[in-house]
């Protein structure tokens, strides 16, 4: 008989000591120049935070003037407009003359930043030296992401990946192209070439790979074209549903609704999550069948993600979650998380 109190679907369906993927949001936006900046977190702060924002000390600041750049960023960190605590720093790169003078900026801010992006890092060595830099600063609760965008960082992109520290990974387009020396063209930067050049193709898979294996975020790099909001949508849905990213970057702020519409589950996937989740709840978790098809706890831990991914994004322009399975299901007190 099916016991009395059915164990909460994070119970039933994972182990205690397997290690959750961080629930970072779907939209990572980011601004350099100090008006986008202040902007980007007053949009947080209307919109909740549903999508994070970074701000960008390594394009974003003017040569020579990296360190003044990250004081007024500690300044925006520790300011009213930061509500949820949803605010990361991109910083320069570790090899970079003026690093540890930018790192220190930062984290002299009264409040942590929710992550630092590491940009150009070179393999695994870098990633540690950085590492090393960070703690010594007093930086060491600080959750790491980090772009690929080198042949190195690509060759050991599952070292990583699997680096404890290590929270995302993002793809640098840009940046990756450009270290062909011109044997990969120009329309791979784009919105169409970047989805069907086989060498940009291959590093977008090998990163989404290499998350999924060692349990991290996998971040889809920016679509330039931000006034083409059809081109954008299809890229995301494409980054999402194609390539398996559960994240994305955004560099205007007319995309990020767009970027959360296409990573967020449709309302036909939620309620068929739902009626299969609640059967299974129903038969303690046993198999069930559901329209014909057989259902167990594989299928079963697909379906959580999912309703755990539209929670996230249902308050930015995802399908709403009814609010009983919101009670059951998504209240704080309710489950390990």
């Amino acid at each position: 008989m099916p016991s009395a109190s059915p164990l909460h679907p994070r119970q039933a369906l994972f182990d205690p000591d397997e290690r959750a993927v961080p629930a970072l949001p779907v939209c990572d936006h980011y601004s350099g120049v100090e008006p986008r900046m202040r902007k980007s977190l007053q949009l947080q702060a209307e919109m909740g935070p549903v999508f994070d924002v970074t701000l960008d000390n390594e394009d974003g600041a003017p040569v020579g003037g990296e360190v003044e750049h990250a004081q007024r960023i500690a300044e925006l960190l520790a300011g009213p407009d930061n509500r949820f605590g949803r605010v990361g720093v991109r910083v320069l790169p570790v090899s970079h003359a003026r690093f540890a003078d930018v790192l220190a900026a930062v984290l002299a801010a009264p409040r942590a930043p929710a992550y630092l992006m590491l940009p150009k890092l070179r393999g695994s060595a870098e990633l540690q030296q950085a590492v090393g830099a960070i703690d010594a600063a007093g930086g060491a609760t600080i959750p790491l992401h980090a772009l690929v965008e080198t042949h190195g960082a690509l060759h050991e992109v599952h070292a990583l990946a699997a680096h404890p520290r290590i929270e995302s990974l993002s793809f640098g387009l840009m940046d990756f192209v450009s270290a062909h020396r011109g044997a990969i063209p120009q329309s791979a930067m784009g919105v169409q070439g970047q989805f069907t050049h086989p060498l940009v193709l291959r590093a977008k898979l090998e990163i989404a790979a290499a998350c999924h294996a060692h349990g991290k975020v996998p971040s889809h790099c920016v679509v330039t074209e931000f006034r083409n909001t059809a081109a954008l949508q299809k890229a995301a849905e494409q980054a999402g549903r194609q390539l398996g990213y559960t994240r994305m970057w955004s560099i205007h702020p007319a995309q990020i609704r767009p970027i959360v519409e296409a990573f967020a589950p449709s309302t036909a996937e939620i309620d068929e999550a739902i009626a299969i989740l609640q059967s299974a709840q129903a038969a303690d978790w046993a198999p069930i069948r559901h329209r014909d098809v057989l259902h167990d706890r594989a299928s079963y831990r697909y379906f959580w993600l999912l309703l755990e991914r539209a929670h996230r994004t249902s308050s930015a322009g995802g399908a709403q979650l009814p609010a009983e399975v919101r009670a059951a299901w998504f209240d704080d007190t309710v489950g390990p998380q």
